[in-house]
């Protein structure tokens, strides 16, 4: 019985959302009862769902089991990970790469949960900063490294299609915890190897 209460629940929040939609068709002029556009209603509310499903997920059940004892004191870094998330001020997506990196002391974490920690945070409304905060701070909690650097590059439709309209732009956040921020050694070799192809 609860399961069925969960599934109409779910099902008219769906229908609520494609409602809403509806409303935005309208009072942009169009008509949502037209044959191209019967649909998109349902799609766009699925579609959102999809996009933002980071709010749904748990980023210590992600972590957890996760987190391995390891004599390793050298730099870990997974660069290259494709990000796609939604800004918060005009609902457009940016998408870009996110590279990020520790120094662990006696622990790490699954290489594989590290793409998983940015996609739960990227799946929300954001904006870009706050998104290279987010990742390192989770991983600074989980891990206690000595350090963790995160940065992110990414073109923002807003910036793009609205707004100045620059199609080039692209925009760099970064955030250094640890002995990224204290040590130039230590973030000038991050950036490095962020740098170099093929690595």
């Amino acid at each position: 019985m609860a399961n069925r209460t969960l599934i109409s629940d779910a099902a008219a929040e769906r229908e609520g959302l494609a409602e809403q939609v509806r409303g935005i068709l309208r009072e942009i002029g169009e008509d949502p009862d037209r044959e191209g556009l019967r649909k998109t209603p349902e799609r766009v509310a699925e579609s959102l769902r999809f996009l933002t499903n980071g709010y749904t997920k748990d980023v210590k059940k992600i972590v957890n089991g996760a987190v391995y004892s390891v004599a390793y004191d050298e730099m870990v870094i997974v660069k290259d990970i494709e990000i796609f998330s939604l800004c918060e001020h005009h609902l457009l997506p940016f998408f870009g790469r996110c590279h990020v990196a520790y120094l662990p002391t006696n622990k790490v974490i699954g290489l594989s949960k590290i793409p998983r920690l940015v996609d739960v945070f990227a799946r929300r409304l954001q904006l870009q900063e706050r998104l290279t905060t987010q990742i390192a701070e989770t991983i600074m909690e989980a891990v206690q490294p000595q350090g963790v650097g995160v940065i992110i590059e990414a073109r923002h439709l807003c910036m793009i299609m609205r707004g100045v309209e620059k199609q080039n732009s692209v925009a760099v956040t970064s955030s250094m915890l640890g002995v990224f921020r204290e040590n130039e050694q230590t973030r000038a070799e991050f950036l490095r190897l962020v740098r170099q192809h093929g690595a």
